[in-house]
C-alpha cells in the first residue's frame, strides 16, 4: 500500500465544515484524493480546506444549502463540467431535529428534517449517478444512526428520516450493482464527539466518546480495503 492509497480519486463530502464530515474530508485529502467540500458554512469549509492544504492535499469548496431548490443540481452540473467521474461520495450532512414525542412533532420542522435527510440525499444520488458510474470504482458511503434500525422513544423524527435514508441508499446500491462498478455502504459511527451528539446528550462529557477522526479513519479504511454493496457496520 502506498502513502496515498486514494491518489487520483475525486471525492465529495457533504457536511464538511465540522465534525465527522470535516474529519473525513481531511483524511481523504491526506490519503491522496481531491476533495470537494460542501456545507452551508463558508468559514468552516475554508478551515477544512486550509487543513487539507497544510498536509499537502487538494480540495475545492462549494458552499450551499442542500435543501434549497435546485442547489444540488447546480452542484452536480458544476462538478461535471470540471471532472468526468466521481469516485467517492460521502453522504454525511444531516439534521437531528427536536427530540420529542411523535405526537408533538412540529410539521414544518419534520418537513425540514425529511428534506435534508432524505430528499436532498436522493437529489445527490441522482445528480451524481452518472459520474459515479463513470468511475472505475465508484463508492458511496452514507452515515446513519442506531435509531434508524432500533426505534427509540423521542427519537422518532431523526430515526424515521435515517431509516428512509438507509432504504434509499440500499435500494440505489441494488439497482446499480449488476450494471456498474458502483458500490454502496452504510456506516453507523456510534457515540462520537460532534455538535449533534452534544445537542442530543447535553450532560455528557465529550471526552468520554471517540473523536470524529476515528470515524474518518474507518471510512478511509473501507475505501482502501473495499466493500460489497449493502455493507453495514456500527463503530463501538
Amino acid at each position: 500500500m502506498t502513502d496515498k492509497p486514494l491518489a487520483d480519486r475525486l471525492a465529495l463530502v457533504t457536511g464538511a465544515s465540522r465534525g465527522i464530515g470535516a474529519a473525513t474530508a481531511k483524511a481523504l485529502g491526506a490519503a491522496g484524493a481531491h476533495v470537494v467540500l460542501t456545507a452551508r458554512t463558508p468559514g468552516g469549509l475554508e478551515e477544512t480546506e486550509d487543513a487539507i492544504h497544510r498536509t499537502g492535499g487538494s480540495a475545492t469548496i462549494a458552499p450551499l444549502d442542500l435543501t434549497e431548490t435546485d442547489s444540488v443540481a447546480r452542484l452536480g452540473a458544476a462538478i461535471a463540467d470540471r471532472w468526468q467521474a466521481l469516485d467517492i461520495l460521502v453522504l454525511n450532512a444531516a439534521a437531528l431535529g427536536t427530540l420529542g414525542t411523535v405526537g408533538s412533532f412540529d410539521a414544518k420542522e419534520f418537513s425540514r428534517v425529511m428534506t435534508l435527510n432524505v430528499s436532498a440525499q436522493a437529489a445527490l444520488i441522482g445528480s451524481f449517478d452518472q459520474m459515479l458510474r463513470n468511475s472505475v470504482q465508484g463508492r458511496v458511503i452514507g452515515l446513519t444512526t442506531t435509531p434508524a434500525r432500533e426505534p427509540r422513544a423521542y427519537w422518532g423524527m431523526y430515526g424515521a428520516s435515517k431509516a428512509a435514508f438507509e432504504n434509499l441508499l440500499l435500494s440505489y446500491g441494488a439497482e446499480v450493482r449488476h450494471i456498474s462498478a458502483v458500490r454502496t455502504a452504510l456506516l453507523n459511527p456510534g457515540a462520537t464527539r460532534t455538535a449533534m451528539r452534544q445537542r442530543a446528550y447535553p450532560g455528557e462529557d465529550p471526552a468520554t466518546v471517540k473523536p470524529p477522526e476515528d470515524v474518518a479513519e474507518r471510512i478511509v479504511s473501507l475505501l482502501t480495503d473495499d466493500f460489497e454493496t449493502g455493507h453495514y457496520e456500527r463503530l463501538d
